[in-house]
């Protein structure tokens, strides 16, 4: 006989509300913070921030920085190293600056370097890390082949959509915005849009004429272009862009 089934409707309602409230009190009082002696653990948990309840995998923690007022939501993996207990030398592995916010479920895994400026939200279940396995020996299991390390930034102000994969040697200038599910890799302009597998920029800014039209997927021949001159009465056709530039 189950536990469950030799206890009354009564008991286990009791039980239940019992096990809630608990539950409700760890969630309010079991966050990580500075003053907690699993923050002390940390090379730096600045003022204000705060790990909820219940965390990801944390492991090398004085190798990881984090600055005052950011918010990291429940269920989010932070590391440094392969495993915990090792010596990663002097300098720190994850950085993560101030008042940022990063959504439940995500990984930032660090080996070499990631950067993460100030003001920088993610959504949930976002993955970002400096290290994947290399393919180059095609007799080898790809996870057996020694790991390649890239350093990752993500400069100040970025946006990171839900589950958004950011991959070694991705560098994010400064409030960019990546759609949810893109997988990144590569440097992106400051105030810049990017969607897609993989990413692209399908939007940008200009300091003059502000934000630009999205970028068409495939550039206009020279047909398609005289056909819009002479739907819009412009007396000659845009030119055909170069490769990797926008059509006016």
């Amino acid at each position: 006989m189950s536990l469950r089934s030799s206890l009354s409707a009564t008991s286990r309602r009791v039980i239940a509300v019992v096990l809630h409230r608990v539950w409700e009190w760890l969630r309010a009082h079991a966050e990580i913070s500075p003053s907690t002696p699993a923050g002390r653990r940390f090379g730096y948990l600045g003022e204000g921030a705060c790990i909820g309840f219940p965390p990801g995998a944390i492991y090398g923690e004085p190798w990881i920085r984090i600055g005052d007022h950011t918010l990291i939501g429940v269920h989010v993996t932070l590391s440094a190293g392969f495993v915990p207990g090792l010596d990663l030398g002097p300098d720190p592995i994850v950085t993560i600056g101030k008042a940022c916010s990063i959504g439940r479920g995500s990984h930032i895994v660090g080996h070499k370097s990631i950067e993460i400026g100030d003001d920088v939200f993610t959504g949930p279940y976002v993955y970002i890390t400096d290290q994947n396995h290399g393919y180059t020996d095609p007799d080898t299991p790809v996870g057996r082949q020694w790991p390649v390390n890239d350093a990752v930034v993500i400069g100040s102000g970025c946006w990171l959509g839900t589950g958004a994969i950011i991959l070694p040697g991705t560098r994010l200038g400064r409030n960019v915005v990546v759609a949810g599910g893109a997988v990144v890799r590569g440097e992106f302009p400051d105030h810049s849009v990017i969607a897609g597998v993989p990413a692209k920029v399908i939007r940008s800014y200009d300091p003059e004429a502000g934000w630009l039209p999205p970028q068409p997927e495939v550039p206009l021949d020279e047909e398609t272009l005289a056909q819009i001159a002479e739907l819009t009465g412009d007396r000659e056709p845009a030119q055909v862009p170069e490769s990797g530039e926008r059509a006016s």
